[in-house]
Protein backbone atom coordinates (compact mmCIF):
# COMPACT_ATOMS: atom_id res chain seq x y z
CA UNK A 1 0.00 0.00 0.00
CA UNK A 2 1.56 3.59 -0.65
CA UNK A 3 1.22 6.52 1.01
CA UNK A 4 -2.08 8.13 -0.38
CA UNK A 5 -3.94 4.89 -0.31
CA UNK A 6 -2.88 4.50 3.57
CA UNK A 7 -4.25 8.06 4.26
CA UNK A 8 -7.20 7.07 2.50
CA UNK A 9 -7.82 4.22 4.64
CA UNK A 10 -7.11 6.23 7.76
CA UNK A 11 -9.40 8.88 6.81
CA UNK A 12 -12.28 6.38 6.64
CA UNK A 13 -11.13 4.56 9.99
CA UNK A 14 -12.12 8.19 11.49
CA UNK A 15 -14.60 8.94 9.78
CA UNK A 16 -16.24 5.41 11.14
CA UNK A 17 -15.58 6.82 14.12
CA UNK A 18 -16.79 10.47 14.09
CA UNK A 19 -20.40 8.61 12.79
CA UNK A 20 -20.33 6.67 16.10
CA UNK A 21 -19.79 9.66 17.95
CA UNK A 22 -23.01 11.08 16.35
CA UNK A 23 -24.78 7.93 16.74
CA UNK A 24 -24.03 8.05 19.97
CA UNK A 25 -24.81 11.62 20.61
CA UNK A 26 -28.29 11.00 18.61
CA UNK A 27 -28.92 7.90 21.09
CA UNK A 28 -28.09 10.32 24.41
CA UNK A 29 -30.73 13.09 23.06
CA UNK A 30 -33.10 10.24 22.61
CA UNK A 31 -32.91 8.55 25.87
CA UNK A 32 -33.02 12.28 27.60
CA UNK A 33 -36.15 12.67 25.54
CA UNK A 34 -38.14 9.37 26.34
CA UNK A 35 -37.33 10.41 30.09
CA UNK A 36 -39.33 14.03 29.58
CA UNK A 37 -42.18 12.34 27.77
CA UNK A 38 -42.62 9.91 30.47
CA UNK A 39 -41.97 11.95 33.09
CA UNK A 40 -44.70 14.46 31.79
CA UNK A 41 -47.19 11.93 31.34
CA UNK A 42 -46.72 11.30 35.16
CA UNK A 43 -47.29 14.62 36.05
CA UNK A 44 -50.16 14.96 33.76
CA UNK A 45 -51.66 12.68 35.44
CA UNK A 46 -51.03 13.64 38.75
CA UNK A 47 -52.34 16.71 38.17
CA UNK A 48 -55.41 15.59 36.68
CA UNK A 49 -55.82 13.55 39.58
CA UNK A 50 -55.30 16.24 41.69
CA UNK A 51 -58.63 18.22 40.53
CA UNK A 52 -60.99 14.68 41.23
CA UNK A 53 -62.52 15.16 45.07
CA UNK A 54 -62.11 11.42 45.74
CA UNK A 55 -58.16 10.32 44.64
CA UNK A 56 -55.53 10.97 46.17
CA UNK A 57 -52.43 12.34 44.88
CA UNK A 58 -49.29 13.16 46.96
CA UNK A 59 -48.96 16.43 45.77
CA UNK A 60 -46.97 16.97 48.87
CA UNK A 61 -44.03 19.50 48.22
CA UNK A 62 -41.15 17.53 48.95
CA UNK A 63 -42.59 14.77 46.80
CA UNK A 64 -43.33 16.81 44.01
CA UNK A 65 -39.75 18.73 44.31
CA UNK A 66 -37.76 15.27 44.81
CA UNK A 67 -39.13 13.49 41.65
CA UNK A 68 -38.31 17.31 39.95
CA UNK A 69 -35.02 17.14 41.36
CA UNK A 70 -34.12 13.61 40.19
CA UNK A 71 -35.49 14.71 36.63
CA UNK A 72 -33.81 17.39 36.79
CA UNK A 73 -30.13 15.79 37.72
CA UNK A 74 -30.75 13.05 35.13
CA UNK A 75 -30.91 15.80 32.17
CA UNK A 76 -27.95 16.84 33.25
CA UNK A 77 -26.07 13.87 33.45
CA UNK A 78 -27.70 13.10 29.66
CA UNK A 79 -26.26 16.81 28.95
CA UNK A 80 -22.63 16.27 30.14
CA UNK A 81 -22.58 12.57 28.06
CA UNK A 82 -24.03 14.59 25.13
CA UNK A 83 -21.44 16.78 25.44
CA UNK A 84 -18.43 14.42 26.30
CA UNK A 85 -19.65 12.59 22.82
CA UNK A 86 -19.82 16.12 20.85
CA UNK A 87 -16.55 16.88 22.15
CA UNK A 88 -14.91 13.81 20.87
CA UNK A 89 -16.49 14.14 17.79
CA UNK A 90 -15.05 17.32 17.29
CA UNK A 91 -11.23 16.13 18.41
CA UNK A 92 -11.75 13.83 15.83
CA UNK A 93 -12.54 16.10 12.98
CA UNK A 94 -9.34 18.03 14.35
CA UNK A 95 -7.69 14.93 13.53
CA UNK A 96 -9.45 14.52 10.33
CA UNK A 97 -8.27 17.65 9.18
CA UNK A 98 -4.73 17.00 10.26
CA UNK A 99 -4.65 13.50 8.20
CA UNK A 100 -5.68 14.55 5.45
CA UNK A 101 -3.00 16.85 4.62
CA UNK A 102 -0.37 14.40 5.41
CA UNK A 103 1.66 12.63 2.54
CA UNK A 104 1.86 9.44 4.51
CA UNK A 105 0.36 8.22 7.94
CA UNK A 106 1.05 5.57 10.66
CA UNK A 107 -2.98 5.18 11.49
CA UNK A 108 -2.14 7.21 14.64
CA UNK A 109 -5.57 7.96 15.99
CA UNK A 110 -4.55 9.66 19.17
CA UNK A 111 -6.90 13.26 19.30
CA UNK A 112 -4.96 14.56 22.24
CA UNK A 113 -2.47 16.87 20.21
CA UNK A 114 -5.76 18.83 19.36
CA UNK A 115 -6.76 20.01 22.22
CA UNK A 116 -5.33 23.19 22.27
CA UNK A 117 -7.36 24.21 19.28
CA UNK A 118 -10.03 26.24 19.29
CA UNK A 119 -13.74 24.84 20.88
CA UNK A 120 -11.83 21.67 21.65
CA UNK A 121 -12.37 21.37 25.22
CA UNK A 122 -15.11 19.40 27.18
CA UNK A 123 -16.58 22.54 28.68
CA UNK A 124 -17.42 24.07 24.88
CA UNK A 125 -19.14 20.62 24.24
CA UNK A 126 -21.21 20.96 26.91
CA UNK A 127 -21.89 24.63 26.25
CA UNK A 128 -22.43 24.71 23.00
CA UNK A 129 -25.57 26.89 21.66
CA UNK A 130 -27.50 23.53 20.23
CA UNK A 131 -27.26 21.78 23.91
CA UNK A 132 -27.58 24.76 25.97
CA UNK A 133 -30.97 25.44 23.94
CA UNK A 134 -31.99 21.44 23.82
CA UNK A 135 -31.23 20.34 27.26
CA UNK A 136 -32.53 23.93 28.73
CA UNK A 137 -35.64 23.46 26.83
CA UNK A 138 -36.30 19.60 28.59
CA UNK A 139 -35.52 21.17 31.64
CA UNK A 140 -38.14 24.17 31.48
CA UNK A 141 -40.50 20.77 30.59
CA UNK A 142 -39.56 18.78 33.40
CA UNK A 143 -40.19 21.55 35.81
CA UNK A 144 -43.57 23.12 34.43
CA UNK A 145 -46.15 20.80 35.21
CA UNK A 146 -44.41 19.79 39.07
CA UNK A 147 -45.14 23.56 39.39
CA UNK A 148 -48.73 23.36 38.13
CA UNK A 149 -49.30 20.37 40.37
CA UNK A 150 -47.76 22.46 43.47
CA UNK A 151 -49.95 25.57 42.68
CA UNK A 152 -53.10 23.20 41.68
CA UNK A 153 -54.46 24.19 45.39
CA UNK A 154 -54.53 27.76 44.96
CA UNK A 155 -57.29 27.42 41.60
Amino acid sequence: MNGTEKVVKHLEMIQAVIKRMAINSLFVKGASLLLVITSQVLFVSMVLSSFQKDTYVPKEKPFVCAVAAVLVFFILGFWILDGFFLWLERLFRYHYDAVRQQEDTDFNMNVGIHNNKSFSNWGSAIFSTTLVIFYTIEIIFILFLPAVLLFSEYW
